[in-house]
């Protein structure tokens, strides 16, 4: 009877110690389930932020949004038929993500505007787009744009109420195209809000330009411009697309390795 006694314990433990293991395996299994699905997810979404790094990147490459001029002088220059071509003002700055659609405001139509080595080279394009008729771009030699001095007006509007700070400061750039960015943009005031803008603006006696972080702009002369603005289509906002999508990109990309 003891012989019999031990036997079925050894028979009971067993079973229990195979239970267990099974029990084990389930969840291992439940948990390798559980990896797999979420190297899946994370796989799917780094693939999803590819593509669209990729669309962002042939867009601005291929100077998409641009006019047919811009888009031509650059082909020129990309084989080799025009010298000295730096590229459209959008091209050679690069602005915080917070500060993006003012300064989109700011520049404005100037964005396409293509800087270049010299008045010689700014000719050589002219003559082309002439002889093409593809249409008329507007050009800025480094050598012959320079910046202007504030005026009183406007230095005055760093000491008001959500003045965040000149255009011109809020862009970063090659020392090189200085001169020209200044050209543009050293007379425009940033500020926080439409109220405070306004308020600066008429103290001031409409003299100066100003824009908001939303886009809003007032016109030296009184004049205001604005409204809605997307905050995801400027060619500005662009750049700063690809650089958070690589940021979730690599974070992603991490995650997957590990």
């Amino acid at each position: 009877e003891d012989s019999v006694g031990q036997y079925t314990d050894t028979v009971r433990a067993a079973r229990e110690k195979a239970e267990a293991g099974e029990g084990r395996l389930a969840v291992l299994r439940e948990e390798e389930t559980a990896i797999s699905r979420e190297i899946s997810t994370v796989g799917a979404q780094k693939e999803a932020l590819d593509s669209r790094i990729s669309a962002l990147r042939n867009m601005l490459d291929h100077f998409e949004g641009y006019s047919n001029s811009v888009r031509f002088i650059m082909k020129e220059a990309g084989e080799g038929r025009l010298r000295g071509i730096h590229g459209p003002v959008s091209h050679l700055i690069s602005v915080k993500p917070e500060y993006t659609v003012a300064l989109e405001t700011a520049i404005g139509a100037a964005m396409q505007n293509i800087v270049v080595d010299d008045e010689a080279a700014a000719k050589a394009a002219i003559y082309s787009l002439k002889n093409s008729g593809v249409g008329r771009a507007t050009f800025y030699p480094l050598t012959s744009v320079k910046a202007n001095s504030r005026s009183r007006e406007t230095e005055a509007a760093s000491t008001y109420k959500g003045f965040i700070g000149f255009a011109d400061t809020l862009v970063s750039c090659d020392a090189k195209y200085a001169g020209v960015i200044g050209s543009i943009l050293n007379r425009v005031a940033v500020f926080d809000t439409l109220d405070n803008a306004t308020a600066m603006a008429r103290s001031q006696g409409w003299r100066v330009r100003a824009v908001t972080l939303d886009g809003q702009q007032i016109n030296a002369g009184g004049s205001f411009t604005g409204g809605a603005v997307r905050r995801d289509t400027g060619m500005l906002t662009r750049s700063s697309q690809i650089a958070d999508l690589t940021a979730q990109r690599d974070a992603l990309a991490e995650k997957y390795a590990a």
